[in-house]
C-alpha cells in the first residue's frame, strides 16, 4: 500500500464510531480500567488536537489529546493512539503523533505527556518523568510515564497527581500564584484555552 493513499485529518464527530471500534480492537474492554482512561472520562478529549488517518474514506488510525493538570502545571495527554492491524508498521502512528505534537505547540500547550513504551515514543521526542514527580489516579508502570516538553520549565511545574484540567482545583495554582506575586518577573502556566469539550465516547 502506498502511504500517499492515506489522508490525515482533524477528528470530527462523524469519526467517533470508527475510532471506538479501532480502540476496542487495539485495547479491548480492559482499557476502561486504565489510569489514562479514568482521566479522559472526567472531561473528554480535545478535538482540536486529535486526528485520524483515513484511507478510502475509512478511519484506519486515530490519536486523541486531552487537557490535563498536575499541581500548578498544565499539559496535553496524548492517547489513545491506535492503528488497525493491517496498517501497522507503516509509520502511520508515528505520523499521527508528529501531527498532534505540532498542533499542541501551535495551540500554546506547555508540554505533552502520555503513558506508553519509551522505545517507541523516545525517538518521537518523549522522555521519562523523574520517578515520583507525578502519580496517576490508578496504578501504572512508572517507566511508562513520558513527557515531551514544549515550553522550557513546563515539565518541572507538572507535579503531583495527574487529573483532567477541567477538574483541577483552583487551589492547585495557589503556590505558583504566590511565587509570581512575590517575583513579578516569574510566570506560571495558564490553563490552556480550548473550544467547549465533547465527552469521549
Amino acid at each position: 500500500m502506498s502511504l500517499a493513499d492515506v489522508k490525515y485529518l482533524p477528528e470530527a464527530p462523524a469519526h467517533d464510531a470508527e475510532i471506538e471500534a479501532i480502540n476496542d480492537e487495539a485495547f479491548g474492554p480492559g482499557r476502561f480500567v486504565l489510569a489514562a482512561y479514568r482521566i479522559r472520562e472526567s472531561g473528554g478529549h480535545d478535538r482540536s488536537m486529535s486526528f485520524v488517518a483515513v484511507k478510502d474514506d475509512t478511519v484506519i488510525a486515530s490519536v486523541r489529546m486531552t487537557r490535563v493538570a498536575a499541581g500548578a502545571g498544565r499539559a496535553m495527554m496524548l492517547g489513545p493512539l491506535a492503528v488497525r492491524p493491517a496498517f501497522k508498521n507503516l509509520g502511520i502512528g508515528r505520523r499521527l503523533v508528529a501531527i498532534a505534537l505540532e498542533a499542541a505547540a501551535k495551540a500554546g500547550a506547555p508540554a505533552v505527556m502520555l503513558v506508553g513504551d519509551e522505545p517507541y515514543y523516545g525517538p518521537l521526542g518523549f522522555k521519562r518523568f523523574p520517578r515520583g514527580q507525578i502519580t496517576m489516579p490508578r496504578p501504572v508502570d512508572l517507566d511508562r510515564l513520558l513527557h515531551h516538553e514544549i515550553r522550557p520549565g513546563a515539565v518541572a511545574r507538572f507535579v503531583g497527581e495527574v487529573c483532567h484540567a477541567d477538574t483541577a482545583r483552583v487551589a492547585d495554582l495557589a503556590p505558583a500564584v504566590a511565587r509570581a506575586s512575590a517575583n513579578p518577573q516569574s510566570s506560571i502556566d495558564p490553563v490552556i484555552q480550548v473550544a467547549p469539550q465533547q465527552r469521549a465516547s
